[in-house]
Parts: C-alpha cells; sequence; structure tokens
C-alpha cells in the first residue's frame, strides 16, 4: 500500500511544483497553442497559451514510479510497464502531431490517416508484448477472451491461433484508437479531460486493488475462490493508475480554468493510451463504455454531427461538435461547461466501479 501512496504522492508533487518550469521552457520555445477560426470565437485569447503539456504528466508519472517502486524495493512485472509503454507510445504520436501544429502554425498536425496509424503500431505492439511474459502460474498480462469485467467465453483462439491473433490485435487496435481519440476529442476546454481522466482512471486504482485482494492465486478466502480473479500483476496496475492520477492532480491546478497550459494531443492520446492499457489488463475491456462514457459521449457527439450533415446535406444537430462547444455556443460559460461534464464523467464512472463490485456480490 505504501508504494502505491509513494507514487502518487511523487508524481503530484512533480507537476504541480515543476510545471511553471516546463511552462516558461515551453514559451521559449514557441511552443503555444493554435486555435482554430472556426472554433467559438471566446477560445481565440487562449491562442500562444503552452501546450505539449502531456509531456510533464508523462516524465512525472516515469520519474515517480520508478523511484517510489526502487524506495520499496517491489519487483517490476510486466502489466504496469505495458501501460506505461502504451502511454508514451502514443504521446510521442502525440508530440509529433503538436510539433506540427506548433511549427507551421496551423490546427492540423498529422493527417488523420497519419495519427491513426502510429495508435496502430503502438497497439499492435502493445498487443503482441501482452501476450508474452507467461508467469508462474501461466497468465500472460492480456486474455485472448474478450472481456467485460471478466473474461466472457469469446475467445479470438478459437477462430484458429494465426486468425485469432490477428482478430485480437484488430481489437486491440479499435480499443486504444476510439479511447485515445475519445480523450483527445475531449480536450477542448480547460481542465475538462484533465478532470475526467482522473475520474477514469482512479477507477482501475479502486478496480486492481480489489482484484489483488480477491485474486485466484493467493489473495482470496477460500469461501470466495470461486468468484476470485485471474488476471496478474493487478496490485502493481493500482499502483501505475495512482501515479498517473497524482500526476493528473498536479496538472490540473495550472490546467483549469483560465488554463496556463493545455494537455495537448501528446497528453490527450498518452492518457487516452493508459486508460486503454489499464481496462486490457484488468480484463474490464467492454466496461470502459461505462467508466469512459464521457469520452464516449464527446466523440459519438462528433461521428453523429457528421453522419447527420452527410445524409441531411448540411443540417446539423448541435451547433458545433464536439458537444461541450455545443452548449458553450448556447450561452453556458466554459467553467459551467467542465464542471457539469465532470459530474456527468463522475456519476459513469461510479456507475462502472459499481457494476463492477455489484458482479462480485451477485456471484
Amino acid at each position: 500500500m505504501r508504494v502505491l501512496l509513494l507514487s502518487g504522492a511523487f508524481s503530484l508533487a512533480f507537476t504541480l511544483f515543476l510545471t511553471p518550469l516546463f511552462i516558461r521552457l515551453f514559451k521559449k520555445l514557441g511552443w503555444g497553442q493554435f486555435i482554430r477560426d472556426d472554433g467559438p470565437k471566446s477560445h481565440h485569447a487562449k491562442r500562444g497559451t503552452a501546450t505539449m503539456g502531456g509531456i510533464i504528466i508523462i516524465l512525472g508519472v516515469l520519474i515517480s514510479y520508478f523511484t517510489a517502486m526502487l524506495i520499496e524495493q517491489r519487483p517490476f512485472t510486466p502489466s504496469p510497464l505495458l501501460v506505461l509503454f502504451m502511454m508514451v507510445g502514443l504521446g510521442l504520436v502525440g508530440f509529433l502531431d503538436d510539433f506540427l501544429k506548433t511549427r507551421h502554425q496551423r490546427s492540423l498536425g498529422l493527417g488523420g490517416w497519419s495519427k491513426v496509424l502510429g495508435q496502430v503500431i503502438v497497439a499492435g505492439a502493445f498487443g503482441v508484448l501482452s501476450l508474452q511474459f507467461v508467469d508462474r502460474n501461466g497468465q500472460t498480462p492480456a486474455s485472448t477472451s474478450i472481456s467485460f469485467i471478466r473474461d466472457l467465453p469469446l475467445d479470438f483462439l478459437k477462430l484458429g491461433t494465426f486468425i485469432g491473433i490477428a482478430v485480437f490485435l484488430l481489437w486491440i487496435c479499435l480499443i486504444v484508437a476510439a479511447t485515445s481519440n475519445g480523450v483527445n476529442v475531449a480536450d477542448g476546454l480547460d481542465g475538462l479531460a484533465t478532470g475526467a481522466s482522473i475520474f477514469a482512471i482512479g477507477s482501475f486504482v479502486v478496480i486492481g486493488f480489489w482484484q489483488s485482494n480477491q485474486s485466484c492465486f493467493g489473495g482470496a478466502d477460500a469461501a470466495d475462490q470461486y468468484k476470485c480473479y485471474l488476471g496478474p500483476d493487478s496490485f502493481d496496475l493500482a499502483i501505475v493508475a495512482a501515479t498517473i492520477v497524482g500526476g493528473l492532480i498536479g496538472f490540473l491546478w495550472w490546467n483549469t480554468s483560465p488554463a496556463k497550459i493545455f494537455l495537448g494531443d501528446t497528453g490527450s492520446l498518452a492518457l487516452g493510451g493508459a486508460l486503454a492499457a489499464l481496462a486490457i489488463l484488468s480484463r474490464t475491456e467492454l466496461l470502459l463504455v461505462l467508466i469512459g462514457g464521457l469520452f464516449v459521449m464527446e466523440a459519438g457527439s462528433v461521428i453523429v454531427q457528421r453522419a447527420y450533415f452527410k445524409i441531411t446535406h448540411g443540417k446539423r444537430i448541435f451547433l458545433m461538435s464536439p458537444i461541450h462547444h455545443h452548449f458553450e455556443l448556447k450561452g453556458w460559460a466554459e467553467v459551467t461547461v467542465v464542471v457539469r461534464f465532470w459530474i456527468i464523467g463522475g456519476l459513469l464512472v461510479a456507475a462502472g466501479v459499481g457494476s463492477f463490485y455489484l458482479e462480485w456480490l451477485s456471484r
């Protein structure tokens, strides 16, 4: 338990106290936010605000996690390292996108398909690695079955080894691309994606801690063995989730309205990747629809708007998508939209964690 608290505290301190130094550095480098001309007029005042804040969070998480693990002399396990791999990998994709935006002073960095290709490469490598590292109980970090709260009887390997692994990798790429793009779309108002990510990723501190206490390999009581969890490294997943949450809380101090620094694609893609990896490795993939429900709503509003626009030849459902801009244009203050969306996100996370626990009680 102490390592979990240490890593979270170190990460919070890193982003809380060092972010002002990074803000000054990023401004010297010319890493300022470019604002779209077709966005809400109130956002034009944000032009030039330091961006790529995801770099600070990623550095804070990496330094804090490894420092806390070394201090506590706890052995490193594959699952949290895979979460960090996903976070850093998608962070690099986002960094390239942000860098091109700031360099050319335009709203488009990487092309849409180039960004998806980067996500697929990182997710594919993650998927391959997640089926390696068999532990002493015969478990790999990820399972080839589709999962909800546990693995469902839908194993891709039933299609045969080659086809099964190929479909599994496609499934992983779909989850990662959907989640990272969902967080990316939500990152349009000061503190919105950061605060929502605290709730969503924080839920995996609870889930990982509970799974470790009810593990089939030594955690569960004999009376509860029939409803134990098979996933390995559950407590270590809770540690890395706590580290990310700590970093986000410290960063939110500077990212809340009026923001001194933005996540950028560097941060939003990294956070979405970490969230997807935590769901995959904790065997709660479909539960992510609830836990990341706010991101589903944000991305869904864009998809619905574009589809309706094409079908009706120019008509719109929302004044502007993503949906948070719709409420801005209806006259809601930015901070009102953010706080109300945090409430929605928090309620959806509570529903997800509640469903997780009720499944255990109902067995």
